[in-house]
């Protein structure tokens, strides 16, 4: 595998690592702070750091990489997502212990790949479509309450809703990822931390104190902004549901600090939903690292120079991922 494949690897896996603490830590931030209010500092964090970062390196955007009017709907459709996405998952964490919402964001994998399938024609191996079952069958038991009751979790069901609105927002993002990575997140970041401020303000919740504002604007700027750089940069080399494949490490390690700092007890259905989710997203990681293969093109261009028509034959290698039979079909091209 080329370099730069396992780069996006490994910013992918970063990413997931990154996005981990946020369950447990945003747990723990509820208790001194209303969910929406913490949802608006969490973006906010994520693009005021990510902003810093940009101006300490130069703070220029080449011009071609720059977002433009074409990039509008998926811009504006990126920004809406990430405005409901966190509203619902700060709702969910609250009610919710915190390690089943970090294998509940696991459904997010399925969100994108069926997203990705349906409305961009991602093709999805037999492989995938097994794990993406697993994971589903997991993320359905770990919503369950009982049989008495035969009813699923309220806190479940929003921490699944905001999993589908990330999986349609990844879908957004995939459309514009070829572009400034800084100018997408810091949009990201501070568009959605407004509306959500709004929202907040608007729903009676209060600001919140320096000491939790500055420890929520930190624990945005890891888990959200660093997170979303790095799986922006995975994206755009190995596409959005090969990225989200990589991406089902950070329920496990979010599951598992949630363990080690809340203490949270391991339940029954707990264990039961996490070997489950487990299978499904090992099947996922495995399936995507399957198929590659390289070749060389060779395409006849015809160009528009004053008025005529001219003709060359323009030559270079396609790198084709696949995962399966070909989830993710991606090319990356080098001219001579």
């Amino acid at each position: 595998m080329k370099t730069k494949q396992m780069n996006a690897i490994g910013l992918a896996i970063l990413a997931a690592v990154f996005y981990a603490v946020s369950t447990p830590v945003s747990k723990v931030l509820l208790a001194y702070v209303g969910p929406t209010m913490l949802a608006a500092f969490l973006y906010f964090g994520a693009g005021a750091g990510i902003g810093v970062v940009f101006l300490c390196r130069g703070g220029q955007i080449e011009k071609s990489r720059k977002l433009d009017r074409s990039d509008l709907p998926y811009t504006v459709g990126m920004i809406g997502l990430d405005i409901l996405a966190p509203i619902l998952l700060m709702h969910g964490i609250r009610i919710t212990a915190a390690a089943n919402v970090s294998l509940l964001n696991n459904f997010e994998i399925v969100a994108t790949a069926l997203i990705a399938f349906f409305a961009f024609h991602e093709k999805i191996s037999p492989g995938m479509w097994g794990a993406l079952l697993l994971i589903t069958l997991s993320s359905a038991v770990l919503s369950f309450e009982g049989a008495s009751s035969f009813k699923f979790s309220a806190g479940s069901l929003m921490v699944l809703g905001a999993s589908l609105c990330w999986g349609l927002e990844n879908n957004c993002t995939r459309k514009i990822a070829a572009k400034s990575t800084y100018e997408i997140v810091i949009c990201k970041g501070l568009f959605s931390g407004a509306g959500s401020l709004l929202i907040a303000l608007a729903a009676g919740e209060k600001l919140p104190s320096l000491l939790i504002a500055g420890s929520a604007l930190l624990l945005g700027f890891v888990a959200y902004g660093l997170s979303i750089f790095t799986y922006i940069r995975a994206q755009n080399v190995i596409g959005a549901a090969k990225t989200s494949a990589f991406y089902a490490l950070a329920p496990f390690v979010g599951a598992f600090l949630s363990f080690v700092f809340l203490k949270e007890e391991l339940s029954g259905t707990y264990l039961a939903g996490l070997l489950i989710m487990m299978a499904g997203s090992l099947i996922a990681v495995a399936d995507t690292l399957k198929y590659r293969h390289c070749h060389m093109h060779s395409h006849t261009v015809y160009e528009l120079h004053h008025g005529h028509m001219q003709e060359r034959v323009l030559t270079h290698e396609h790198e084709h991922l696949h995962t399966g039979p070909g989830l993710t079909h991606i090319h990356t091209h080098r001219r001579p």
